[in-house]
């Protein structure tokens, strides 16, 4: 990964990470302590963060293979 990438990488998680601390509060969720920050974390990426970028990933996927011209038959 490109320096530029990774440093617009870190700032993106850090809205993230924001976003996600205010809903776990919101929602009473524990972060007290490291074992629960782990917890609530992971819960929280695999409910909110993994499923899009499992979209995302999936439409990327998706797009290329319809770009690609279909091989036809020779008739």
């Amino acid at each position: 990964m490109k320096p530029e990438q990774r440093a617009a990488l870190n700032a993106h998680v850090r809205e993230i990470a924001k976003i996600l601390h205010q809903d776990a509060t919101e929602k009473g969720m524990p972060v007290e302590s490291l074992g629960e920050i782990e917890q609530t974390v992971r819960a929280q990426i695999q409910s909110h963060v993994s499923p899009e970028l499992g979209l995302f990933l999936s439409m990327k996927a998706l797009g290329s293979i319809l770009e690609k011209p279909e091989d036809s038959p020779a008739s």
